[in-house]
């Protein structure tokens, strides 16, 4: 495929985030202007408010004889739903930021509609989007399709008053439920809701690999025309040389405003993904640690694990994003210094010293503006999560 099909395969599109993405957050009340803005933050406002009260019911009505494996699977549930709601609440609360950075995103796109290559970088950026976008979206819909059928299809006695009628969550409705009918209608709603929810609570994380990624392709766009830079030695070049140097500064100075942007949208995110999934990481290892050679641990261990990978999955997103950008904004630096600076005449040079001297301030996500996302981050995650499960199996 040809750069001009290439070209044709994006007409019409001005930004990088996936439609799907797209129809998501208009559906959870977070795209800017959208017609349903209003209705939708009223519609998951009241139902999660409702889920959370049936998560509350549950522990007082049971609180007394649930075991650990109970309470964690309650506990990840109740959790999970806080920090969905959390989310819609920091991108309400941010709805200005999050504006911005989409009219600089179709600005990017309008700026590069004029170059074959530009285009070509930022397609190719959309696309990898697109392939994580679907990936990511499709790995947790199988997974609570799977778990939601296995539930609807079990063989359960409704007139049994004995035994604890199962549903997707640890909770207790405020009704009584006499007939197989009525069970399989509200475990399929169960369903339903689960699956809008549990793609909802992705979204945000899946929204930021793509704006982490855009900035990737706009950042390859600025290196290629800094290694461009050629010494010139008439006038009429020198006055290319600046319109060259001053477009790069502007470009460069574009760059950190979008990702300033990204950090301030999710810095209250990820702090709150930082703090809960070290609690999850942890809590969930020690049921699987603890549920060794108990009467049913093979389907106890497997739930866990499939909650473990989730979790997993979520805190290496966001360092992943944040390691991503970091290295990208070293590159800026590297593709400066290996330019012809030696070439160029003082005052040409000097420019180039600005770029240097502002790259080394790289680009980063932070978690609460405490710490950066990184790799390291991750590591951390996972090292905190074990001492605290070394702690509760000494307590044990």
């Amino acid at each position: 495929m040809n750069a001009t099909e290439k070209k044709y395969n994006v007409v019409g599109r001005k930004n990088t985030v996936n439609r799907v993405v797209k129809f998501m957050l208009i559906s959870l009340g977070v795209w800017p202007d959208a017609s349903c803005v209003t209705f939708c933050r009223i519609f998951w406002s009241i139902t999660i408010a409702i889920v959370q009260f049936w998560h509350y019911r549950y522990f007082l009505t049971h609180y007394h004889s649930i075991d650990m494996f109970d309470f964690t699977e309650w506990f990840s549930s109740f959790l999970g739903y806080w920090k969905l709601f959390t989310k819609f609440v920091c991108f309400w609360l941010n709805q200005r930021i999050f504006g911005k950075i989409l009219t600089m995103m179709t600005e990017d796109w309008s700026d590069c509609s004029n170059n074959d290559i530009e285009m070509r970088e930022t397609a190719d950026k959309a696309k990898t989007s697109d392939y994580v976008t679907n990936a990511l979206i499709a790995f947790h819909s199988f997974a609570l399709l799977s778990y939601g059928t296995s539930i609807i299809l079990a063989d359960v006695d409704v007139t049994n008053r004995t035994i604890e009628l199962p549903h997707l969550h640890k909770m207790e409705v405020p009704f009584d439920i006499n007939t197989q009918r009525t069970y399989k209608i509200v475990l399929i709603t169960e369903v339903m809701y689960m699956l809008a929810a549990g793609v909802g609570i992705n979204i945000p994380n899946i929204l930021l690999l793509t704006l982490v990624l855009h900035t990737g392709g706009q950042i390859n766009i600025l290196r290629g025309w800094i290694t461009k830079l050629q010494p010139e030695t008439n006038e009429n070049k020198r006055e290319s040389f600046v319109i060259a140097t001053n477009k790069i500064i502007r470009k460069h100075q574009k760059i950190i405003y979008f990702s300033e942007n990204v950090k301030n949208l999710y810095s209250i995110i990820a702090l709150l993904q930082f703090a809960s999934n070290t609690v999850m990481i942890c809590l969930l290892g020690f049921l699987v640690v603890t549920a060794l050679g108990s009467p049913g641990a093979t389907g106890k261990i497997v739930r866990s694990l499939s909650y473990y990978s989730v979790t997993n999955i979520e805190a290496f997103i966001f360092c992943y994003a944040g390691e991503y950008l970091i290295n990208k904004s070293r590159a800026i630096g590297l593709a400066a210094y290996n330019c012809q600076w030696y070439d160029l005449a003082p005052k040409q040079s000097r420019v180039l010293l600005f770029i240097l001297l502002r790259s080394q301030k790289q680009l980063t996500l932070t978690v609460g503006k405490m710490t950066d996302l990184s790799l390291r981050c991750f590591a951390s995650i996972m090292n905190s999560a074990a001492s605290y499960l070394s702690v509760l199996l000494a307590m044990q």
